[in-house]
């Protein structure tokens, strides 16, 4: 039914993936064939699927409690939230997506990788928020500016859950100028995460919501 070629990882992504990595590599297979056929990823992006995307990605896992009920808001391609389903079995994972060719995608590789722990729902972030879904994490890629980006995830939250956003160097003066909407929207806790170095480094926005509607 799937006709994928799988994209063979790199010995660091091996490390990374470990028994998942037959999973990985199919799911890199998808980016670099049907995500880039169906313009979800640029042709450029083949080359740095493993580094750019995958491995990226893989960065949020250890921020993620144990049997979290995660929300991958505007999915996409599937980045971040099925790289950290391979990652994380116990996660219960929603890839949240309002495009229909998208959502088709990611049902196609859900499908395809046998992963019962994921629900791919195509709603705006405004519509899903009325079933008050509250998940302990919102996960989100290249997806808005902090401010905007908060004001579409906190409403998905428990009291008390959490904002996971990937950010490119200027992570800290976006959460700087995000401030005063950030304090409007009940935000308690807030910081720039970053890890690894050079080319590899990584900057991940945390944004707290209050533990009370009213705090």
């Amino acid at each position: 039914m799937f006709h994928v070629k799988p994209l063979t990882a790199p010995p660091e992504a091996r490390a990374r993936f470990g028994a998942a990595t037959p999973a990985a590599e199919r799911y890199a297979g998808w980016l670099a064939g049907p995500g880039v056929e169906r313009g979800l990823l640029g042709p450029r992006e083949v080359d740095r699927i493993w580094c750019r995307h995958v491995l990226n990605c893989a960065t949020l896992e250890p921020f993620l409690p144990r049997s979290a009920s995660v929300c991958d808001l505007g999915s996409g391609a599937g980045l971040p939230g099925l790289v950290l389903t391979m990652l994380r079995p116990d996660l219960r994972v929603v890839l949240l997506e309002p495009l229909l060719r998208r959502e088709t995608f990611l049902r196609e590789v859900v499908a395809d990788l046998d992963l019962p722990g994921v629900t791919v729902t195509r709603a705006r972030a405004e519509e899903y928020a009325r079933e008050r879904p509250g998940h302990d994490v919102v996960v989100a890629r290249a997806v808005a500016p902090i401010d905007r980006l908060a004001g579409w995830a906190l409403p998905l939250l428990r009291p008390g859950g959490t904002l996971l956003a990937l950010k490119g160097a200027a992570a800290s003066d976006e959460l700087a100028s995000a401030g005063s909407t950030l304090d409007r929207l009940g935000v308690v806790d807030r910081e720039v995460i970053t890890s690894g170095e050079g080319a590899n480094v990584t900057h991940i926005v945390r944004v707290v919501r209050a533990a009370t509607e009213d705090a």
